[in-house]
């Protein structure tokens, strides 16, 4: 869920930053409260927590062993001061959970975590660090123990930081098939927040899109595990390289919310929880070691995953192995209580939540605070359990060089005198993000454009700086609320993209409708604009929001996929004109495209591309750049299909026996590009092999155009007869594939049988013996090579430690 905005503002002072004391209040303290601390601290040096020669676990123990049951429980929460109470929510029921919080009765107790000290209003990164720097020094002044608080932030599409880069949205990230280009964003995102003196960051979401109505659809890399699993490992690998403990959210089944409605019911079956919802969870766990967990806010079954041992405890920890913290999605805790109906007051919360799994409550102190003190008094919750969730706390804070130099980051910056968030590198990576993200699902030709005299560009999205951005960046979440600080980092519109791109042509412009207000009445004139030029690029999409205030993003969900507002009408309208007409989408969700498909001269989608995503487009409308982005989403060809992915089984797709086809209009994976690619000479190894075995096989990929171009080769399975309902296709794998032209390369790729593993009947994993169908796509309904292997032998269960991905490799 998203956080409060405050009122404070400014960027000039330390004391703008909302969770950072002004030097008024760091002096509140009395004289004989600072002596009392100053010598507890200097008593306290030689003790065992504080020996670096000592593992983290004995360091934590001997701390642990000195705590007051008040002192533990605030570790175990964050702090988040200064909500605004003037309507402008950015999460419901925030001023239902929110407490007054006076830090001098807070902080003698310690401090588990600071909550967004970047991320909650406008602040210079110098001076938010220096602030920061100085909150921290009070923090452990204020307690016996001197324990410096961890300090976390969104990262969803970047540091969430006034000033930061925004990147692409991570849906952007699905469409490029790069896991090594996401990696690479992330040790730069990580890189931005160490410097500023943040430790944990909120972030990847790995929840698998089910519904595309759902409003945090742009949040996520797309409705296939393979790819979201794959992608969320590299951007874990970058986040923890960098120092940031990664968090993976949602966990479990938030995307699988009924009707696509943001935390509502969940229905799913076991099998598609194990197979499909937790798989990525699963993945990234194992291969990436992410250092924290965040809950959803879902029940399945009943069983709110806030209050769930079994998955918390059970399969994360035990099965799984997992060793990090758990911390609560904001509020979750005490929705226990109030949207949950399964604790009757806060303090069975806390104390379900505690043994759940749970070990930090997020954004503020409230169940975990007084109602837990008082659980414990009770006989509700034994200490013991609050001692098991400290221990992963501490661990987590020594490993972090908390108990060392906690300031050291912040520090450092602060005394640089200015920090840049939003350099040249990392606009430049954005960049390349964005271009790879792009997907063109149609072209007749006229792409690239060759010059045109006039260009009418005509739509909502043509000259909206934040059209690009999704609902977690900066300006989109918190800059709205704060329009006098500006928006902190360069969007050029789109228009001002093509005005640069194409310096000689005359460019008029028209909005034609609003994004979502519906209005007509500039219909006619956008129409006769059109009729006028050359070119038209008809730029359409959504605006990111919160809790309605948008068409896109977080509590932002859609009844229907038609376009919003009157959007779809200015299409065809346009369209009509009968001048040719690139459509050019800047969205956070698939939409269906009218009759675009078969009369516009070529369609190209962008899923927020970030800062430099204007750029990005007008680069690839005006061909210096070859799009080579493939759908992470399917593109509907009827509004009402839903939910409909391409993971679907024989009975989801169209049928004799229903008048609704949910077939795509455009199918995940698909893609084109500028230059054309030939696939030949499918060999496979053998025609059999074991269940305990892998399948090897190979082809050639030729670039057969005149430029240089990308292709993303696609391994999809088909197991035509297996013990239970199995998806027509599946992605296993993907390589995606740069080529001058005329170039060839000879691909192989061995597919271990443990990739056809899927949840039995008896709800183990298993392999079967039986006929395979290997397929390699462009896109799921487009596999112009395959091959029917077979698994012999014994049926075999597989678990967690089974292998996760084919081995690609070039052979010639």
């Amino acid at each position: 869920m998203s956080e409060p905005v405050t009122d404070a503002a400014g960027a000039t002072d330390a004391a703008t930053m909302t969770n950072a004391p002004t030097e008024r209040e760091a002096g509140t303290m009395t004289e004989a409260q600072t002596t009392d601390a100053t010598t507890d601290a200097t008593t306290s040096t030689d003790a065992p927590w504080r020996d670096r020669s000592l593992p983290a676990g004995a360091r934590a123990d001997a701390l642990i062993a000195e705590l007051t049951l008040d002192e533990k429980i605030a570790q175990l929460y964050g702090i988040w001061i200064g909500a605004a109470d003037d309507g402008a929510d950015v999460a419901p029921h925030q001023h239902d959970m929110s407490t007054d919080v006076n830090l001098d009765e807070l902080l003698p107790k310690g401090l588990g975590q600071i909550t967004r000290a970047f991320g909650t209003a406008p602040v210079d990164a110098a001076v938010g660090a220096q602030s920061l720097a100085r909150l921290q020094e009070r923090i452990v002044a204020s307690s016996r123990f001197g324990i410096p608080a961890l300090v976390h932030e969104e990262c969803l599409a970047g540091f969430a930081a006034y000033g930061a880069t925004a990147y692409p949205v991570p849906l952007s990230w699905g469409a490029t098939f790069d896991p090594e280009l996401i990696e690479q964003m992330a040790r730069r995102i990580g890189a931005d927040m160490r410097s500023v003196g943040v430790h944990q960051g909120l972030a990847p979401v790995l929840d698998v899109v089910r519904d595309a109505r759902w409003g945090r659809v742009e949040e996520t890399m797309g409705e296939d595990p393979y790819l979201v699993g794959t992608l969320g490992t590299a951007y874990v690998r970058g986040l923890e390289a960098s120092g940031i403990i990664a968090t993976l959210k949602h966990f479990v089944g938030y995307s699988a919310s009924r009707a696509g409605r943001n935390l509502a019911p969940v229905s799913v079956g076991a099998r598609e929880l194990a197979d499909v919802l937790l798989a990525p969870f699963e993945m990234v766990v194992r291969d990436a070691k992410p250092r924290s967990v965040m809950n959803a806010y879902t029940d399945l079954d009943g069983v709110p995953t806030a209050a769930d041992h079994d998955l918390l405890t059970g399969l994360l920890r035990e099965t799984w192995g997992f060793e990090g913290t758990v911390v609560a999605d904001y509020f979750s805790v005490a929705f226990l209580e109030t949207l949950h109906g399964t604790a009757g007051d806060l303090g069975d919360a806390a104390a379900a939540a505690l043994e759940a799994g749970i070990d930090v409550e997020l954004p503020t102190v409230h169940a975990f605070g007084e109602p837990l003190v008082r659980a414990v008094v009770d006989g509700r919750i034994d200490e013991d359990v609050i001692d098991l969730a400290l221990r992963r706390v501490l661990v987590q804070k020594i490993e972090a060089g908390l108990l060392d130099d906690p300031a050291a980051p912040a520090a450092s910056s602060a005394a640089k005198g200015t920090v840049d968030l939003d350099p040249v590198e990392n606009r430049a990576l954005a960049r390349r993000i964005a271009e790879q993200a792009i997907v063109l699902l149609h072209n007749d030709g006229t792409l690239p454009l060759a010059e045109p005299a006039r260009i009418a560009v005509i739509g909502p999205t043509a000259d909206d700086p934040l059209a690009v951005l999704g609902c977690y960046a900066f300006p989109t979440h918190v800059g709205v609320h704060h329009p006098e600080s500006g928006l902190g980092i360069e969007l050029p519109t789109l228009i001002e993209a093509l005005r640069t791109e194409f310096p000689s042509a005359e460019i008029r412009s028209a909005s034609g409708t609003s994004i979502d207000g519906g209005e007509t009445d500039g219909i006619a004139h956008a129409v006769a604009l059109a009729a006028t030029a050359d070119v038209v690029v008809l730029a359409l999409g959504d605006r990111a929001g919160l809790f309605g205030r948008g068409t896109s993003g977080e509590g932002c969900d859609a009844e229907t996929l038609d376009l919003p507002g009157a959007q779809a009408a200015l299409l065809e309208a346009v369209l009509d004109a009968g001048t040719p007409t690139v459509l050019t989408l800047l969205a956070g969700r698939p939409y269906v495209l009218g009759t675009a498909p078969d009369r516009a001269a070529g369609i190209l989608q962008a899923f927020f591309p970030g800062e430099e995503g204007t750029r990005a487009l007008a680069a690839i409308l005006g061909g210096r750049v070859n799009p080579s982005g493939r759908l992470p989403v399917s593109v509907p060809s009827t509004p009402g299909a839903q939910p409909s992915t391409y993971l679907a089984s024989t009975l989801a797709r169209r049928s004799s026996v229903s008048n609704i086809d949910p077939t795509a209009r455009y199918p995940f994976g698909h893609g084109l590009g500028y230059t054309s690619f030939a696939w030949s000479d499918l060999q496979v190894e053998a025609p059999q092999v074991t269940t305990e075995g892998a399948v090897l096989l190979s082809l050639t990929v030729e670039n057969t155009g005149d430029r240089a171009g990308a292709e993303v080769v696609q391994l999809y399975l088909h197991d035509p007869v297996a013990s239970v309902v199995r998806p027509v296709q599946r992605l296993v794998g993907f390589r995606r594939v740069e080529l001058e032209p005329g170039a060839s390369v000879r691909l192989s790729v061995e597919m271990p049988a443990d990739l056809a593993a899927f949840t039995g009947r008896d709800g183990r994993r298993i392999v079967e013996p039986g006929a395979l169908v290997l397929g390699f796509g462009r896109s799921s309904a487009d596999l112009p090579l395959r091959s029917s292997v077979e698994l012999v032998g014994p049926v075999r269960v597989v678990d967690h430690t089974r292998a996760l991905h084919p081995v690609w490799a070039v052979v010639g």
